[in-house]
């Protein structure tokens, strides 16, 4: 293709920040989009870590803003909208990628914390998503990524995040089933064990346990953020086009074990 993939494009990216320096789904997503020349809302809970990523993209003379929020926020939501429009003008992507684990059965998990990682993990793509589709509609369409998890199919122990993670892929096809009309596609991709600054926070994450995870995938290859940015990027641009509803798993073949 000549020229840049989002070229005149308006992003916003949730969780755009990382735990660390490292390179999270996020941040990579972010630093890609604004690579290939779309204009980016940097949207975080802590305003240090978009700041952060900011500053990587400004290096590379990309065109990037921090926006401070709390995506279970409806209020914030649509004032991230609000801003993106104000800044920009339009709004052609949303990448939503916000997320916490949880560990356990339903036994081991009480009301506040079922209700803590719904709010998070699928609460705050529905109020993203809800006030971003006006804005696209506006704008003659757009396209939605979501990010999910293989641990949708694989719940082993992790059931309240596995519960959301399907929810996520439920919320996608819905999406993608309503707003196709209006020129919105909605895709979702499922991460597979990747290796993120939010995997590898605290050093919890044991040598040996990092290569049981690598030896998982039938590639044999350790992941990275910066395989569902490029996941993400092909699903925002335009070489997308005829795509929507679709759960892309990126995983290096785990889910084929």
């Amino acid at each position: 293709m000549n020229g840049k993939r989002l070229e005149g494009k308006v992003a916003i990216v949730t969780g755009a920040g990382s735990r660390s320096d490292g390179i999270g789904n996020g941040r990579a997503a972010a630093i890609l989009f604004a690579r290939e020349g779309a204009k980016v809302l940097l949207v975080d809970r802590h305003r240090a870590a978009a700041e952060e990523t900011q500053r990587m993209i400004r290096e590379e003379h990309g065109d990037a803003a921090v926006f401070e929020a709390d995506v279970t926020s409806e209020d914030d939501c649509r004032r991230m909208v609000a801003q993106t429009l104000d800044r920009w003008g339009k709004l052609d992507i949303l990448d939503n990628n916000v997320g916490i684990g949880s560990a356990g059965t339903v036994l081991d998990t009480d009301l506040a914390s079922w209700e803590r990682i719904l709010r998070v993990n699928i609460t705050s793509m529905m109020l993203a998503s809800k006030h971003a589709i006006p804005a696209m509609m506006g704008g003659g369409g757009g396209a939605i990524i979501n990010i999910s998890s293989i641990g949708a199919w694989l719940p082993r122990g992790l059931t309240p995040y596995a519960t959301t993670k399907g929810a996520v892929e439920a919320l996608t096809r819905g999406l993608a089933a309503d707003h196709g009309r209006h020129g919105i596609r909605v895709n979702c991709i499922e991460p597979g064990p990747v290796f993120t600054p939010m995997v590898s926070a605290g050093g919890q994450l044991s040598e040996e346990a990092r290569e049981r995870r690598r030896k998982a995938a039938v590639l044999g290859i350790e992941g990275t953020g910066w395989d569902i940015g490029y996941a993400a990027l092909f699903l925002a641009s335009d070489e997308a086009r005829y795509i929507t509803g679709v759960v892309l798993p990126v995983d290096g073949g785990v889910l084929l074990r």
